[in-house]
């Protein structure tokens, strides 16, 4: 597999986003264009354990032949002990995937997911914050672990 990213095309472009790889489709997917789609896909699933969010908000046509792609893709990340998950806040695609049989599947994200939040400041790793008069840098009472 090559290291050289895939080239942004007029149906997909693939960036980083956090831990997430994003594949972001747009326009008409259909036989003539999954392939475009395809690529960026690959490239995505091809490394080990890879965390991949297909952004499909700005697509305004998908048909089986994407269904296909994503199916293969989901497939792979599996395979490399990832996943591959969809963003979609469009009625239309749930009801596309829940016709497939494919919502269970892919139950699409709304939104593409945030940085995973940490404990609040001032609290244990527990989320508990320290009883008044105690230490909270005090390590033999609270063990970092």
């Amino acid at each position: 597999m090559s290291s050289e990213p895939v080239a942004a095309n007029p149906f997909a472009r693939s960036y980083s986003l956090g831990p997430y790889t994003v594949v972001e489709v747009s326009g008409e997917i259909d036989m003539a264009t999954a392939g475009s789609v395809v690529e960026h896909l690959e490239a995505a699933t091809g490394r080990p354990a890879p965390d991949v969010l297909v952004d499909l908000r700005p697509v305004v046509f998908f048909d089986c032949s994407g269904l296909r792609a994503l199916c293969r893709a989901e497939t792979r990340a599996r395979e490399r002990g990832g996943r591959l998950r969809l963003v979609s806040d469009r009625p239309r695609l749930h009801r596309l995937l829940r016709a497939a049989g494919l919502l269970r599947r892919f139950p699409p994200l709304a939104t593409m997911p945030g940085p995973q939040p940490g404990p609040p400041e001032g609290t244990r790793g527990n989320g508990a914050r320290p009883s008044a008069g105690e230490d909270p840098h005090d390590t033999d009472r609270h063990p970092r672990g």
